[in-house]
């Protein structure tokens, strides 16, 4: 059983292991997070605070942790001395009681800390700032201008305050409203005017408020001077262009815009990298400033103003850049560990923000300095050979000028004096070009105890080399290493390890890898000293490529015309060749292969070039050299055989596998340039030319490495390997069911797990979830709904852990709205069309895949029908149309998703004007309105009335029937009665004259209508649709059941000037509900 892990020089890293045995296993790991540091840690630190002179301030610090705790303060770094103005409560809290604002040591202002201090060690809080409020006088103060009637006039202002003021502006001693049609004030101090007039002349000045005080600018006059008739047309230009700022995230970014012209410009944004300006968070501010809220890492970039010129393609731009701060955070925290005395220690904590912070480590809340036992990386803490005082309390600061954050881990240090032996008798024997086999023998003393061994190699040739390491288990004493370069020297040693301790370093052993072919060709560099050669010249492979001495290299050309091909070979020592006796102006392929003793490696790829014309500057003799791991000095001389005049050079250069970069024009007079922000470790391809009146002339070009930037390795200490496979399933709202994979090792010791859980962008360390198992899966339980989380799995075995598996993310599933959408609106914007608005239901993390908006008039609403519209989740406003004139609507919103439908907003009401015209001819039709309506009906009615009451007399007359007209308050009945069947010859009845009984006004849904119950919320229960479905009849209920027969022949308007008549083959019924009283007929 074996697996691999990497460690510093002289670095024994099994000391991991050594509190477990052969036959058991302990897990006595500490974390941070939610399996919590109970020793010591603070429940409340202080935060950045800004006071007024003279006010009592209260810095917040409570530690918690084993008694007794003793809590001190410090100032800028130094210890902060208690006095009757200056004490700490109770709690550990600092209490200032008048806050001092004098000059030097002597002011109250700074960065505060609070230290807690306990016997396991001491922490230190984050650093808070205390800030005197404060309003100096005006930087900038307003100036006088003078402008034309109709144009546009800026004013501006600069203070300097704390906390920042608010700035508003005076005309003439009054003050003006922040933003009017015309009127803009920025919060940056400018006010802008657009359309001056007459009546904007005058005095302006500046006012700036914070708590501490107001300050007043001189006053500046604006004057106005008539405009020219007639106004000639003006080009747009920008008088005020945005400016490049800085801005913290989630605040609030502001790019002023103001252009003028004639006519008037229009000013439009967008981004430089073709990418959509954030709808959501961005709006336009006045006449063309743009306001981004809420900002966030996406939104940095250019933004581009442009000033057109309506009806145009005259326009202006101007640009700025919007660069987005993050306070520092934590991406991965320092975890605590337990180890021997001896042993070695890693902390790691890494962490993000704009600008990059700085890794600070503490040791019981003093700074640690590295030495040759303690080493600090960009992010990593090494204690190597650790001894009784390291045992301690360590925090790593991660700090910018936007604030700190911190995380602490603990060292608890194990003493061990029972130890093996050293191994003996070491022996390694080379296997092949990557291969060495090592044998050993087991200790002489104690060997019965030995758990573990580990094996040390490293290159025996150079300084500062990396140290590996490999642990094995106590069942052998032969190991392969398997992943040495080839021909290179190795030094070997073995170290034995038993639960409490390890042994010395046994003898080391030296051996030597095998050759290999080269496992690439070199790079060519090709120029032209004349038209009738070419210089070829080429670096030497580095050993990783030769994998071992390189004896020979075979060099093929031939022109991209021929197919014949023509080779030299060269010794190994070459690096250059120069072919002679070429063609002007020719077009040749060249390539290379290198050799060793083993065998020839691959050739490279065809490179091309073009020998030189006589009248074309011939190629430079360039030579590049690294200065630094940025940059790169470039030198030239042009070539003795040249004859050709030189104007100038042009320089490319780009990196390796990237598009070239346009030329850097150079006089003809230079012979060096420097090349610098180039990317450590990367290869860079240059090239130079000289040009002259006839052309370009030919290219030197040639390829350089820059080294990397860190002179010291950070030499990883990486433990077994981590869990593979992980997969992530989201099971509901507030589960993820995770699974993974076990590494490909044996062992006969139980592994566990532990899983790492976090909201992606956690910005509070102590809120990660860390969750034990000893199976390969796990049901993470108690997450927030529609919450993308990250996790993470590492192992532990032998009391060796593993690094952390790649993060892998998933997304809870969201709740179903529990809230309604809020500020819903309802705005009329047309005579029949209305416009609905609505934002996000006001809960968190909630994710909406439609809303349904219901919307009905007031009569449809008492029988129940609404109108239902759908809209995707992305959107939040709709119109409604079509809207009936003199109608009062209702409406109201729910949202819905996946999970289930939310509840209705509150109805809100909408009322639609009638049109007061009696009549307009629009699309060719006749629109009357309501009380027209009304009146027409109720004269056409009456006329009918009279009609069917002459046919009936004269029915009665040859009939010999009996009519009978009867009045009775409020109401005219005229009553017939048939003594006889109807033969055949007898006129049609009634019914058959005036058509079927129907509603005038209609009682089927329109088209897309469905029913409701009176709550609002529509739904497909048939039930519901059933008892709803009384809703399509516009009869009321006197008018069912034996009435049934009765034909209702006016509109069921229910106003009071509805009129009503019914007739059927026997009977005709006429009812008057007119506020006039109807005329009596008698017959």
């Amino acid at each position: 059983m074996y697996f691999s892990v990497y460690v510093d020089v002289h670095l024994s890293v099994l000391n991991s292991c050594l509190l477990c045995s052969a036959d058991s296993f302990s897990f006595p790991f500490v974390f941070t997070g939610v399996l919590g540091f109970s020793e010591l840690f603070f429940i409340k630190e202080p935060h950045d605070v800004t006071v007024m002179r003279k006010e009592a301030v209260i810095l917040d610090c409570q530690a918690r942790g084993e008694a007794p705790i003793d809590v001190r303060w410090l100032k800028n770094e130094v210890k902060v001395e208690v006095n009757e103005r200056m004490y700490l409560l109770s709690n550990g809290s600092l209490y200032i009681s008048e806050v001092e604002s004098r000059r030097g040591d002597k002011s109250d202002e700074g960065l505060y800390q609070c230290l807690a201090h306990n016997k396991y060690g001491a922490i230190l809080s984050q650093k808070a700032r205390l800030t005197i409020a404060s309003i100096s006088s005006f930087a900038l103060q307003p100036t006088s201008i003078v402008v034309t009637e109709g144009s546009v006039a800026r004013f501006s202002c600069k203070v300097s305050a704390h906390p920042p003021p608010i700035i508003t502006w005076e005309f003439n001693r009054i003050t003006l409203p922040l933003t009017t049609e015309r009127i803009t004030v920025l919060p940056s101090g400018v006010l802008q005017i657009y359309g001056v007039s007459r009546a904007d002349a005058g005095n302006y000045r500046c006012i700036a408020t914070n708590i501490a005080s107001r300050r007043r600018s001189s006053e500046a006059t604006l004057t106005v001077t008539p405009a020219p008739s007639p106004r000639l047309p003006q080009r747009p230009r920008i008088i005020a262009a945005p400016q490049n700022i800085s801005v913290s995230l989630h605040q609030t970014a502001i790019l002023e815009c103001m252009a003028t012209g004639n006519p008037r410009p229009i000013i439009s944004w967008s981004r430089a990298d073709s990418k959509s300006i954030d709808v959501y968070n961005t709006k336009v501010l006045g006449n063309g400033n743009l306001i981004i809220s809420d900002i966030k890492p996406q939104h940095g970039g250019v933004y581009m103003c442009r000033a057109t010129t309506p009806g145009t393609r005259n326009y202006t731009v101007a640009s700025a850049n919007v660069t987005v701060l993050a306070s520092p955070s934590l991406v991965e925290w320092p975890e605590s560990l337990t180890r021997p005395r001896a042993g070695t220690a890693r902390f790691v904590c890494h962490a993000e923000g704009f600008p990059p912070p700085q890794i600070t480590w503490l040791k019981n809340g003093e700074k640690v300095h590295s030495n040759g036992r303690i080493k600090m990386y960009s992010s990593k803490l090494v204690i190597n050979q650790i001894i009784p005082e390291d045992d301690a309390i360590y925090q790593c600061q991660a700090e910018s000028e936007l604030g700190s954050v911190l995380s602490m881990a603990r060292l608890i240090v194990v003493m061990s004096e029972d130890r093996p032996s050293a191994p003996r008798d070491i022996r390694a024997e080379t296997v092949s070009s990557a291969a060495i086999l090592l044998a050993w023998e087991r200790p002489l003393y104690n060997s019965d105890k030995v758990i573990a061994y580990s094996v040390h190699y490293m290159k025996a040739q150079g300084l500062n080399n990396e140290e590996y390491q490999v642990v094995i288990g106590n069942d052998t004493t032969r190991y392969i290493i398997d992943d040495l370069d080839p021909a290179c020297n190795y030094t070997f040693y073995v170290v034995a390890y038993m639960p409490m301790g390890a042994s010395r370093m046994s003898d080391n052993v030296f051996q030597h890898t095998l050759e290999d072919v080269p496992l690439r060709a070199p790079e060519l560099s090709l120029t032209s000293n004349s038209p009738r050669d070419i210089q070829v010249s080429w670096q030497p492979l580095p050993d990783k490529l030769s994998r071992g001495r390189v004896s020979a290299y075979r060099l093929c050309y031939r022109t991209s015309s021929e197919s014949a091909v023509s080779q030299r070979e060269l010794p190994g020592e070459k690096t250059k060749l120069l072919l002679e006796n070429l063609h002007p102006d020719t077009i040749y392929l060249l390539r290379i292969a290198a050799a060793t003793n083993v065998g020839w490696g691959e050739q490279s790829a065809w490179t091309s070039h073009r020998t030189p014309k006589a009248s074309i500057p011939l190629a430079p003799e360039l030579r590049l050299e690294p200065l630094n791991c940025t940059t790169i000095s470039v030198r030239w001389q042009l070539a003795p055989q040249n004859s050709a005049g030189v104007q100038g050079f042009k320089l490319f250069y780009h990196e390796e596998s990237q598009p070239e970069r346009s030329p850097l024009q150079l006089r003809a007079s230079d012979n060096a340039h420097t090349i610098g922000g180039l990317d450590p470790r990367k290869k860079y391809h240059v090239k130079l030319l000289a040009y002259n009146v006839v052309g370009e002339g030919y290219q030197a070009d040639q390829t350089v490495s820059l080294p990397g930037c860190v002179s010291v390795r950070d030499r990883l200490v990486p433990p077994p390997p981590p869990p593979h496979n992980v997969n992530a399933r989201t099971n509901s709202s507030t589960a993820v069911y995770l699974q993974w994979g076990r590494p490909a090792f044996t062992s006969r010791h139980a592994v566990n797990y532990t899983v790492r859980c976090n909201p992606v962008g956690l910005q509070n360390a102590s809120l990660v979830l860390y969750l034990q198992t000893n199976v390969q899966n796990l049901q993470v339980r108690g997450l927030e709904p529609n919450t993308k989380y990250e996790f993470a799995i590492r192992l532990h075995i032998d009391q060796l852990s593993s690094p952390w598996s790649p993060v892998v993310y998933q997304t809870t599933f969201p709740e179903a709205p529990s809230r309604p959408p809020s500020n819903v609106k309802v705005t009329l914007i047309e005579d029949d069309t209305a416009l609905v608005s609505w934002k996000l239901p006001d809960e968190p993390n909630v994710a909406v895949t439609y809303y349904t908006i219901l919307y009905a008039s007031r009569k449809a609403w008492i029988a129940g029908e609404w109108q239902v519209l759908q809209r995707e989740g992305t959107v939040t406003m709709t119109l409604l149309e079509n809207l009936k004139p003199g109608q009062v609507y209702l409406v109201k919103v729910s949202a819905s998703n996946s999970m289930g439908d939310g509840p209705f907003s509150h109805t809100v009401e909408l009322s639609v004007r009638a049109d007061r015209s009696f009549s307009s001819f629009s699309d060719g039709f006749y629109h009357l309105d309501q009380k027209s309506m009304t009146g027409i009906s109720v004269g056409v009615c009456i006329a009918l009335i009279c009609i069917i009451i002459c046919a009936f007399v004269i029915i009665c007359r040859g009939k010999n029937n009996l009519c009978v007209v009867t009045y009775q308050q409020g109401s005219t009945v005229l009553t017939y009665e048939d003594e006889m069947s109807i033969s055949p010859n007898q006129p049609p009845s009634l019914q058959g004259l005036f058509g079927a009984p129907g509603d005038t006004e209609g009682s089927s849904n329109s088209e897309g209508s469905h029913e409701t119950g009176d709550s609002g919320r529509y739904s497909h229960d048939e039930t519901e649709l059933t008892n709803l479905s009384s809703g399509h009849s516009s009869r009321p209920p006197s008018l069912t059941g034996e009435d049934s027969t009765d034909l209702d022949c006016s509109p069921t308007e229910e106003s009071q000037n509805s009129t009503k008549l019914s007739v059927d083959a026997g009977r005709c019924h006429y009812e008057g509900q007119s506020r006039l009283q109807p005329p009596l007929f008698v017959v």
